[in-house]
């Protein structure tokens, strides 16, 4: 599924609206260089990424804001190359606090957050009794 977001260097910048495709198997986002240039996004690391075909590639990351609907979060971009699909990854999606809707093909607000529960100490014990 595709949906549009847009993208700028912080939250008060100008933004670039961009159409990509939803992929919750990719850990990041991914825009072409040429747009996160022209909003004032630098690469700040770099990122060893493996494709679904097994091979490697490297790509720049760089730190932007990312807006979907009334949604927005800073958010770790990989800058893509000739070629490269325009993605929403999980990250930024986890970020945004939404996730796909399966049934509705739609991105839907995470109402509850999971979390792992440790054991309450005496737990075991009153279950041993």
């Amino acid at each position: 599924m595709y949906v549009r977001i847009h993208v700028s260097e912080d939250a008060r910048g100008g933004s670039r609206p961009v159409r990509v495709l939803v992929d919750t198997g990719a850990t990041y986002t991914m825009l072409p260089r040429r747009i996160l240039k022209a909003v004032g996004v630098i690469p700040q690391d770099r990122v060893l990424v493996r494709l679904g075909d097994g091979r490697l590639m490297e790509r720049d990351l760089g730190l932007a804001f990312v807006r979907y609907r009334k949604y927005f979060t800073p958010t770790w971009i990989m800058f893509g190359e000739r070629g490269d699909a325009s993605v929403l990854g999980a990250l930024t999606l986890e970020e945004l606090r939404l996730q796909v809707d399966p049934r509705s093909q739609r991105l839907r607000e995470i109402k509850v957050a999971l979390m792992v529960s440790l054991p309450t100490p005496g737990a075991n014990a009153a279950a041993r009794t």
